[in-house]
Formats: C-alpha cells, sequence, structure tokens
C-alpha cells in the first residue's frame, strides 16, 4: 500500500462525536492505493452494473454525465486511522443509477470492481437510500486520478477502503464475497464506529 499526506490531531470537543474511536483529524486529504495509480482513458470509460457474470446496464462516459447529479458533504474514515471532515462529493447516486437502469437491488451482496483489478464487497444496504454514490468531482473539481478519478464509489459510512477508487461496475452477487483486502483480514462490513478494521472486530 501506498500512502502520504496523513498529519493527524486529536478531535476537538465540538466534533468528538463525528469521529469514530482511534480515529485523529486531518486538513490533508491522504492518498492511499494497493498498486501504482491507473490511467483511464475517457473516450473508453465505461460503467456497468452486473448479476453475477449479466451485464444488466452500462454507460459511457457521457451518459453517465447526463444521469441526475447529487452532491453530498459527508465525513471519511479510512481504516489507517484518519478522519476528514465535511468532504464535498458530486456524483451519481447509487439509487439513481438503479433508477436509471429500470432496477431494485437484485441481491443483498455487491461486490465493487475497480479498472485496476481492485474489488471490495459492501452491502446493497450500505449504497441505497442516499448512502452511496458514485462520485466524479470532489471539492467541486474533477476527481484526480490519485484520488481514484475518473470516478469512484463514495459509502461515507463505512470505512474508506470500501470506496473504491477508479470503479467501473457494481457486482450484484449471490452470496456475500470477499473482495481485495476483506481476502487479507479485513472486515467484511467495516463500520468505523463499531471498529470493524480485521475479521475478528
Amino acid at each position: 500500500m501506498s500512502t502520504r499526506g496523513f498529519g493527524g490531531r486529536r478531535p476537538a470537543a465540538a466534533q468528538a462525536g463525528r469521529i469514530p474511536p482511534g480515529q485523529s483529524l486531518t486538513e490533508d486529504f491522504p492518498v492511499l492505493s494497493a498498486g501504482p495509480t491507473p490511467r483511464v482513458d475517457l473516450a473508453e470509460w465505461r460503467f456497468a452494473l452486473r448479476l453475477g457474470p449479466r451485464t444488466l446496464q452500462a454507460w459511457t462516459w457521457d451518459e453517465f454525465q447526463a444521469l441526475p447529479q447529487t452532491t453530498q458533504v459527508v465525513d471519511i474514515h479510512c481504516v489507517t486511522t484518519w478522519s476528514k471532515l465535511d468532504t464535498e462529493w458530486r456524483g451519481v447516486l447509487v439509487d439513481d443509477l438503479l433508477a436509471a437502469a429500470g432496477l431494485g437491488a437484485p441481491t443483498p451482496w455487491v461486490l465493487a470492481h475497480s479498472a485496476d483489478g481492485y474489488s471490495t464487497n459492501v452491502p446493497a444496504a450500505d449504497l441505497t437510500g442516499g448512502r452511496a454514490m458514485v462520485a466524479t468531482h470532489y471539492g467541486g473539481r474533477p476527481l484526480t486520478p490519485d484520488h481514484g478519478g475518473p470516478a469512484r464509489l463514495l459509502v461515507p459510512q463505512l470505512y474508506f477502503w470500501k470506496s473504491a477508487k477508479w470503479v467501473t461496475a457494481l457486482q450484484f452477487t449471490a452470496r456475500d464475497e470477499a473482495g481485495f483486502w476483506e481476502l487479507r483480514g479485513y472486515h467484511m462490513r467495516g463500520d468505523p464506529f463499531l471498529e470493524q478494521r480485521y475479521g475478528g472486530d
């Protein structure tokens, strides 16, 4: 894993209820990834909803940009113990992706897939009800490659490894399948307020 840019401080009393146990506040936005940053050609970019191996719906970059756009301001929490408050994101809610495809969530489990081969499992319940989006902008600007651009999953109520960078597909699965870090001992859900960092937590 590569990382840079983290300088933490303990939360002020007024912010303490927003900071999960074991976390420190940062004003930076640390860069962490399991491997090198892929360079994604927007002309070739596709985002898909899948059920098992079958593609249910897919969008080109231009088609994706034409979908309803939502802005959210949320706190984010990394398993490496930093938290960043009031981050602003814009993208397409997973609810709106499902609506555009004429679907409800077909299974309770999802694997998010990325352009670099990364994957992570997320319960469908954590992706719907306005709780998650495929984000293309951060702080009013297009998402940079280091932070997962052109598009990343944003699931702010879970540890940030669940917010897969360079996301290209959400695959609904028949069972809860472990992704990259989950296969290496990380928790299958990853709730920061429950400190669900590792499998036994």
